[in-house]
């Protein structure tokens, strides 16, 4: 049986480390917080970031991310991807030869404006090991899964058979899981729908209904497309669990965080007085800044997610930026997803 590790103890980590430890697998879960593992530890419970869920004896804390890491075939990425970097360097020294690294964070970093595993790819340039990143993603609120309810997402891996292989460790009776050889694609859905997720918030906060969300998602996916394919996915991969699913998934679902943050601006909470009340990171927040910077870097046109970088970055009001969308100059609809302007 497979060694496996997951890294971060957010409510997304812990949920699965508790399935694959459920399945029979001994996790290793390296948790930030040296409290927090000693709570783990004792009371079975994440009660920082999980409370309520009571977690199974074969998941094992600690604090240590050597102990956690070395000597792992499987290790499960799970933090938030602006300190992604930091502990992807502290982990490669541990890393065994021939490990699999399953990047499950969704985001895009600031600095380089990478995916994760464009920041793994970077990090293990001259290093002196073989491995291989993976990543998973699909519509998959952790309290959710965590319960049991039937969820499905997708994996992809450069090989096939990796991907399988990923695909029957993680498959569940609830929790089904899908291949695909996209990284590039399945990444930038995970990451990218957050942003939309934020303007889906918005809109809802400013009052408006039905007809207002659905186009919103509609036009937001036409974005995601668009820089998909500039930056080398496939398009039928927005199509699948990691584009349109997660999207529906983080624009309309109330345990959402991104869509929590749009709600409240919306309703005219300042980001700064949001971000104080959130215990969990919304990964869009900082995701929005590396879209905005990385639309303009590729000259892909993304209006919705430009409006929702003003309204976070430049003190944008909400309802006049969703009325400049409204009255940009009139367009053919799917010229618009096909080509890059």
């Amino acid at each position: 049986m497979e060694k496996i590790a997951v890294i971060g103890a957010g409510s997304w980590g812990t949920t699965l480390a508790n399935l694959l430890a459920v399945k029979g697998y001994r996790i290793d879960l390296w948790v930030f917080e040296p409290e927090l593992a000693e709570i783990i530890g004792t009371e079975r419970e994440n009660t920082y970031f999980l409370p309520g869920f009571k977690l199974s004896e074969n998941v094992y804390p600690s604090n240590s991310l050597e102990k956690v890491v070395s000597g792992k075939d499987i290790i499960v990425m799970v933090v938030p991807s602006q300190v992604y970097r930091s502990v992807a360097r502290e982990m490669i020294p541990f890393l065994k030869d021939g490990a699999v690294v399953v990047s499950a964070s969704k985001g895009i970093e600031n600095e380089t404006l990478l995916t994760m595993t464009g920041v793994w790819n970077e990090e293990l340039s001259g290093v002196k090991k073989s491995v291989e990143i993976a990543t998973l993603g699909g519509p998959s609120f952790a309290r959710e899964v965590i319960r049991g309810i039937p969820t499905a997402v997708t994996v992809a891996s450069s090989f096939p058979s990796m991907a399988r292989k990923l695909q029957e460790i993680f498959s569940t009776s609830y929790f089904r899981v899908y291949t695909s050889t996209d990284k590039i694609g399945v990444e930038l859905g995970g990451a990218l729908k957050n942003v939309i997720a934020i303007a889906a918030g918005i809109t809802d906060g400013l009052g408006f209904g039905h007809n207002t969300r659905a186009a919103l998602i509609t036009r937001g996916l036409a974005e995601m497309i668009r820089l998909g394919v500039k930056m080398g996915a496939q398009p039928l991969t927005f199509a699948g669990l990691s584009g349109i699913g997660d999207l529906l998934l983080t624009c309309t679902g109330d345990l959402s965080r991104n869509r929590t943050v749009g709600l409240k601006l919306g309703q005219g909470k300042t980001l700064s007085e949001i971000l104080e009340n959130m215990k969990m990171v919304a990964e869009g927040v900082a995701t929005t800044k590396s879209v905005y910077n990385l639309a303009r870097r590729m000259e892909v046109d993304m209006p919705i997610a430009t409006s929702v970088y003003r309204i976070l970055f430049e003190d944008k009001k909400p309802g006049e930026a969703l009325r400049e969308l409204m009255e940009r100059e009139l367009k053919a609809e799917l010229s618009e997803v096909i080509s890059p302007l």
